[in-house]
């Protein structure tokens, strides 16, 4: 599947930057191949445009705000949050503004952060109840770049096979490598893989768990939704819930931008921001490192035998097939690197 061709994929939301990195001007992003400038209107509201001036193609991102429209940093035309451009400083106030304008995509902020979507979208950004519960905090833990593809980032965050050895030093037992397998219960949106599950609990983890003792399990509600989203609610015995949403980016087709964001059910005197995200940066840099070294691109379509499966490889699967579903209902086939011919889905 190479990102940046399925059509299909520029209807759905993504999270592409913190609100709070547009306060101080315009910033660039790449969204599926997509070169796009944010930025924020006159209502403090992001608006996403095509990083193009129409006038000699300059990057509008190296421009700057002015009335809640964006300057360009070139000969200072200037467009609202539409497009639309609105004013050439080199014309005569008699002179009307040309008809023109830069190509505007949809957005929005939802959790802290700036989602776009380059077409008209077929799906709503996930829903997370605890944004709303005053029961719960949010913590922003991650904005990274990483050099591999969302698929393989949504895939590896529901194999249970890899924690007792890509997790080994964190709070996986590589003595242990059979996991349980997950209770998987397909829905509209993707799938709820739930399972009871056994970790090491180190010493600097009791403030995170809130057990005490060295090993604990954890009940683990990990849902995925299509194409490239995560919520994983992980409930200890303490009644601690550590609930983390994250969203796969993709840049283009070989690296992708993950945004990930944590609620909990305590408070910062139990346990300070600073060492949750100490916490869960330390695995998704296991995870990183593992996945970088992997091929970037993913061949949906199974009958192609690209790669081999084992049992726990089945959320994969399923995802593989729910994706290649999606492009077929959308008359849509798979477009794989190198192929001859592309994939159609059955």
């Amino acid at each position: 599947m190479l990102n940046t061709k399925q059509k299909t994929l520029r209807r759905f939301w993504y999270a592409v930057m913190p609100t709070a990195h547009l306060e101080d001007g315009p910033k660039p992003f790449t969204l599926l191949g997509e070169k796009i400038v944010l930025f924020l209107d006159g209502e403090g509201k992001p608006a996403a445009l095509e990083d193009r001036c129409c006038h000699r193609t300059a990057k509008l991102s190296t421009g700057w705000c002015k009335n809640g429209n964006i300057v360009c940093g070139y000969h200072g035309w200037e467009y609202d949050r539409s497009g639309r451009l609105v004013m050439v400083p080199q014309f005569p106030e008699r002179q009307a503004v040309p008809n023109a304008r830069t190509r505007g995509f949809h957005a929005q902020d939802r959790y802290g952060h700036v989602w776009v979507a380059l077409d008209d979208p077929i799906a709503d950004i996930p829903d997370v109840p605890e944004e709303a519960d005053p029961g719960f905090r949010r913590i922003h833990q991650f904005y990274d770049r990483w050099e591999t593809s969302p698929f393989r980032l949504m895939e590896n965050s529901f194999d249970a096979a890899h924690i007792a050895f890509v997790h080994r030093n964190t709070f996986g037992d590589i003595n242990d490598p059979v996991p349980e397998q997950y209770v998987i219960e397909e829905t509209a949106e993707g799938f709820t893989a739930s399972v009871n599950q056994e970790v090491v609990n180190p010493a600097h983890a009791v403030r995170i768990t809130g057990e005490p003792e060295g090993k604990t399990t954890r009940r683990m509600v990990n849902k995925w939704y299509i194409p490239f989203y995560r919520r994983l609610d992980i409930e200890y015995p303490s009644g601690l819930r550590h609930i983390i949403f994250n969203c796969a980016t993709p840049i283009d087709d070989g690296s992708m931008q993950i945004s990930q964001i944590l609620f909990r059910n305590d408070t910062e005197a139990d346990c300070p921001a600073a060492d949750l995200i100490a916490w869960d940066q330390a695995i998704i840099t296991e995870d990183k490192d593992m996945l970088e070294c992997t091929d970037p691109e993913v061949v949906l379509d199974l009958k192609r035998r690209t790669e081999l499966h084992m049992v726990t490889d089945r959320p994969g699967m399923i995802m593989r097939k729910r994706l290649l579903q999606l492009f077929h209902d959308h008359g849509e086939p798979e477009y794989v690197e190198g192929a001859t011919e592309v994939l159609a889905a059955e």
